[in-house]
């Protein structure tokens, strides 16, 4: 996270985003495939299966693949490459990425029960889950909330503005918080 200065003295926190180079791969369309849709390539890596050259063909080898529906808004070509120029100021973007992950957590942190009291017959109970449930099932229902791995989970944090752009960098800087740590992959699309 960083801050931008507006220019009424206003300060805005922000996430910076490298928003590319990323190239067009494959164009799908509903004749071909059944719905609109372009895969972009992002980053490099030397060597791919066989079957991953045949894809690329006379483009780079990418390290992430990804695909995006697409609204039929502008002709793509294959091989056009899409970097921050794309977003302007004040848009709107989705931002989905991987979660952190939290690991094994027990009930308190990971949906919020408050325990027990810490008196009155409670001995090594303060943050226990108590009761599931009546004895006439024999079983623990799917969805119960219980303890288990936090994090690590596909999030999509909606409605995001654009407040900066870097064109040298290939930099957007994101009003507000993006899932995922330091260097993590995340996919970036109109709101």
């Amino acid at each position: 996270m960083g801050q931008v200065w507006k220019a009424d003295g206003t300060v805005v926190p922000v996430t910076f985003v490298e928003a590319g180079p990323c190239q067009v791969v494959q164009l799908k369309t509903v004749e071909n495939d059944g719905y609109a849709a372009i895969q972009l390539g992002f980053g490099s890596k030397k060597k791919a299966p066989k079957p991953m050259i045949g894809h690329l063909k006379e483009l780079p080898i990418f390290e992430e693949i990804r695909e995006f529906r697409d609204d039929g808004s502008k002709a793509w070509t294959r091989g056009e490459v899409v970097n921050a120029t794309t977003f302007a100021i004040g848009d709107k973007i989705d931002v989905t990425g991987i979660s952190k992950g939290k690991g094994f957590q027990g009930v308190v942190r990971r949906h919020g029960f408050h325990g027990h009291p810490t008196s009155h017959g409670h001995k090594d109970q303060e943050r226990m889950p108590g009761s599931i449930g009546a004895g006439g099932v024999q079983r623990v229902f799917k969805g119960r909330r219980m303890a288990g791995r936090m994090g690590g989970e596909r999030v999509t944090v909606q409605n995001l503005e654009v407040v900066a752009i870097d064109v040298e960098k290939n930099l957007i800087a994101v009003r507000g918080a993006v899932p995922g740590g330091f260097n993590s992959l995340l996919m970036v699309k109109g709101a």
